[in-house]
């Protein structure tokens, strides 16, 4: 599986659509993931922004640049990074998608169109399909690109995934499916994560071996433990850790949000990172622009996207460009 900074041919994103989802802020989120999409298309990368209907068709174009080409497709959550495909790259110029069951997270969140969205998308475009009887999620993973990938116990040892598989036939699925040789295991996720503790909330691959993980900046963050856990387990493993600031406590009434600036996207020319109105925006922001010298890094606003419990790297998928080699 190539990693993120590899080159891209264009990246899926996921308008919303559901009110249900973001009751109050629909509208804010729509905006939200509409400017994801315009900065991405005016970095120079193919931006295709699946829309549900066309109300929502007129909706998203009222926001995009004429550069965001929308496709109307059916799907329930915008959350494509974990319904869309797994796009595998052979060394030469061949690519193929990898499709794994998927049951709404744990049979929290079931929607229509969740389950068929990554395969429609696969066949149109041209990739031969391989799907696999287990559950995983795209946003569960993250790979180095060398051969490592880290996830959570949390998620993929939950009994609501894959109650029959042991820990040790999961990490053998990870390297025979999707071409890893070696898995780094972290503990929990973040705090009142809906995706039971997804990765890339937490720790994602910025180079071979080298992780990018949050520090608590502040004796109120609600995940200092979290962040103290993965940094001993990822040094222990011999990974480098590159450390990028908390956004701290986010809440939203009475609950702490999952707010993390490990969330950004990475595309071929852009890097795009959430921000929440927390005083520690500019920091995040900053601290991973130095992480990817070779592109540009913008913060976008991102607090009513998380309402709807993701953020941007959730709400996408990237096609890799063939012809990636390690």
């Amino acid at each position: 599986m190539p990693p993120e900074w590899a080159p891209q041919d264009w990246l899926w994103i996921g308008f919303p659509h559901d009110a249900r989802e973001w009751p109050e802020v629909l509208g804010r989120a729509q905006e939200q993931i509409a400017a994801f999409a315009n900065a991405v298309a005016e970095s120079g990368q193919a931006v295709r922004l699946l829309v549900r209907d066309a109300a929502n068709e007129d909706r998203a174009r009222a926001l995009v640049s004429g550069a965001v080409t929308l496709e109307r497709r059916e799907y329930g959550d915008v959350w494509l990074r974990d319904t869309g495909p797994l796009v595998l790259a052979d060394g030469a110029n061949g690519r193929a998608a990898r499709r794994f069951g998927f049951n709404g997270w744990g049979g929290k969140y079931p929607m229509e169109g969740d389950r068929t969205v990554g395969a429609e998308l696969a066949r149109d475009a041209g990739l031969d399909l391989e799907s696999h009887d287990w559950i995983l999620e795209g946003g569960a993973i993250d790979g180095d690109g060398a051969g490592l990938v880290v996830t959570t116990e949390q998620c993929l040892l939950n009994p609501n995934r894959n109650p029959a598989l042991s820990r040790e036939e999961i990490e053998a699925r990870l390297l025979s499916d999707l071409g890893f040789e070696r898995v780094l295991w972290l503990g929990d996720g973040l705090v009142n994560d809906h995706t039971d503790g997804h990765v890339d909330n937490l720790a994602r691959f910025v180079g071979p071996n080298r992780l990018a993980l949050p520090g608590a900046t502040g004796a109120d963050d609600p995940n200092a433990a979290v962040y103290e856990d993965a940094r001993r387990r990822a040094e222990a493993f011999g990974v480098e850790v590159a450390e990028i600031p908390s956004p701290g406590p986010i809440t939203r009434g009475e609950t702490v949000e999952p707010a993390s600036y490990a969330n950004f996207a990475i595309t071929t020319h852009l890097v795009v990172v959430p921000t929440f109105g927390s005083p520690y925006d500019a920091e995040g922001v900053a601290a991973i622009a130095a992480l990817f010298p070779d592109r540009a890094t913008i913060g976008l606003p991102a607090d009513a996207v998380l309402a709807g419990g993701g953020g941007f790297h959730c709400a996408s998928q990237q096609m890799p460009s063939a012809g990636w080699r390690t």
